[in-house]
């Protein structure tokens, strides 16, 4: 198998259709697997399954969280790349595996591709498509975001792969961090885009932001306690920074910050327990390399 596309969704059978009835359209399905993690849905996102039979589905029946999913529906993938998107994400070329083999050909110590995000509500491709520059840039990062990009199988098993003592907003810089450990690099690559169809609006209507608030900034604490040799100082600066710019400007923040503060404390004899610091040149290559930005 040459690729495994795989996609974990909750509760988004609308926009899981749609991902799924455009990757029939792009992809052979002799080469390329699609994998789907059903994480605890109810809203029917379970008939999907009948109608779409080449689809590899796995499912459970309560929710285990965006990462603890990916972890397990990795696992069962059996393609040399694995392509990651989310369930309202699609590529944006038609030749897109091809895209992703050349790359991977043409820089051999690379292990992630990130993909160019395009994020919005677009009539067609064309339209998507017409929002950014043509030209080809790429260059060496420090991260890669879970809407769309391609890890070298190999790589990945190098790895403790997703981790399963964190849940949604963190776990990319879990697999990131990992995998430049391992001595491998980061690309992004505009080569390859994806249309993530987001509504901002909408989002942030539905207090989203409210929600990664809370659910960054205790997943930051546990990242800097796995990975970081010294991480008080690091923590110490994320909550004094998260304290002063949000918590003291909205109540809402506040409360967030508040029942964090509690939970984290709570987690950390768990979370201690994947302790596995990185050495400190790893963390001078991320410094140096280059954020993602769109």
């Amino acid at each position: 198998m040459q690729a495994s596309i795989l996609i974990v969704s909750k509760n988004r059978k609308a926009e899981l259709l749609k991902t799924l009835i455009i990757l029939e359209l792009l992809i052979n399905k002799t080469d390329v697997e699609v994998l789907v993690f059903l994480d605890g849905c109810t809203d029917e996102s379970t008939l999907l399954i009948d109608q779409f039979n080449w689809v590899m589905w796995f499912s459970c029946e309560k929710s285990i969280g965006a990462s603890r999913a990916r972890h397990g529906l990795y696992q069962k993938a059996k393609g040399q790349i694995f392509i990651g998107l989310d369930d309202d994400a699609h590529p944006l070329y038609s030749d897109f595996v091809s895209r992703i083999n050349s790359i991977f050909k043409q820089y051999p110590n690379v292990g992630i591709i990130a993909f160019q995000e395009i994020k919005g509500i677009y009539d067609s491709d064309s339209q998507a498509l017409n929002t950014v520059a043509l030209s080809n840039e790429e260059y060496l990062t420090n991260e890669f975001i879970g809407c769309g990009f391609a890890i070298r199988k190999d790589v990945y098993e190098a790895t403790n792969g997703f981790p399963v003592w964190i849940d949604i907003y963190g776990e990319e810089s879990c697999v990131s961090i990992e995998v430049l450990a391992a001595g491998h690099d980061i690309l992004y690559s505009n080569k390859i885009k994806v249309n993530h169809r987001v509504n901002l609006i909408e989002r942030k209507k539905a207090g989203q932001n409210y929600f990664r608030f809370g659910k960054q900034l205790k997943n930051s604490t546990y990242y800097f306690l796995v990975y970081y040799p010294f991480p008080l100082g690091n923590i110490f600066k994320l909550y004094w920074h998260n304290f002063r710019k949000y918590a003291l400007r909205d109540f809402n923040c506040f409360k967030i910050f508040f029942n964090v503060s509690i939970e984290v404390l709570w987690g950390i004899p768990k979370v201690l327990s994947y302790r596995k610091p990185v050495n400190v040149k790893v963390l001078d290559k991320m410094r140096k390399a280059k954020g993602l930005r769109f």
